[in-house]
């Protein structure tokens, strides 16, 4: 099965939603245009340009962090505006086609099959990452998935992947790889520990980005990622030269470090063996 069965050591796998699985097509900011001219910011004036330019910059956090930032003096707006942005976006993914990344449900079944747990991290609220499920029919093809709302801080954070590894029982953050299609994900992955951090060039950021927020290897989509995992944490690295200028990320073997590095291990922080959530006594 392409070699996935041998991968060495990676348990589970934690992938981004909007950009990563399924394509955007302008989705999540188009919402976030929506939300914002509900405060008076309509398009064709600088104001919207300014706040526009930094939703691009802050995708994959969440809508309560991109508003704070939108409308940092009066938190009466950014709530408002929020509110808007979970409502567009809902209306949007109910009214329109959503399309899933070429080859995104074959990755997802084939690292299953491995044995390879598979989680959807999203800083979306949890309404809305249900609602995305069940249109793009994710449901069937993961073991997890994860909103805001199951943590106390999104992206870029690393509570999601945190959280992932303590649903699915994994015992260290060496087992773990987050495959993410902008600044915020990646950099979440980062800060995990997470010994792969993908970082795909199918959402709003490009590869020099990605690359700066911590990712370890550049892909041009989930459908490179099985190779990457059979091949190893380390058995490859991004183009430099085309990552930097935001272009291919086409992949190019990498120096093998000597067994034992910290470079060929990875990070690894153990973790004691942990209730299954469903069990705990309390809820959040």
């Amino acid at each position: 099965m392409n070699g996935v069965a041998d991968k060495p050591g990676i348990t589970v796998t934690c992938f981004g939603l909007i950009g990563t699985l399924v394509a955007d097509e302008g989705l999540v900011e188009r919402s976030f245009a929506e939300a914002i001219a509900t405060q008076g910011v309509v398009s064709g004036t600088s104001a919207f340009a300014r706040r526009m330019a930094q939703v691009h910059q802050a995708r994959g956090r969440s809508a309560d962090d991109v508003m704070r930032l939108l409308f940092p003096d009066n938190q009466a707006r950014a709530q408002a505006a929020q509110l808007a942005f979970d409502r567009a976006l809902a209306d949007a993914v109910g009214r329109l086609a959503i399309h899933l990344v070429p080859g995104a449900v074959r990755v997802l079944d084939q690292l299953r099959a491995a044995g390879i747990s598979v989680c959807v991290l999203t800083s979306l609220r949890r309404r809305v990452l249900d609602l995305v499920m069940d249109v793009a029919d994710l449901g069937g093809h993961v073991d997890l998935a994860l909103s805001a709302d199951d943590v106390p801080r999104g992206f870029p954070a690393p509570d999601l992947v945190l959280m992932s590894m303590l649903r699915t029982g994994a015992g260290s953050v060496g087992e773990v790889a987050v495959i993410d299609d902008n600044g915020a994900g990646v950099e979440g992955g980062r800060r995990s520990g997470a010994s792969i951090v993908a970082g795909v060039l199918t959402g709003p950021h490009p590869a020099r980005r990605l690359r700066s927020a911590g990712a370890t290897h550049i892909l041009e989509s989930v459908a490179e990622l099985p190779a990457l995992v059979a091949a190893g944490d380390a058995a490859y690295q991004p183009d430099v030269a085309d990552a930097e200028n935001g272009v291919s990320g086409r992949m190019k073997p990498a120096r093998s470090e000597p067994p034992g590095s910290a470079q060929a291990n990875g990070p690894s922080i153990d973790v004691p063996a942990q209730v299954p959530f469903e069990h705990r006594t309390s809820e959040r």
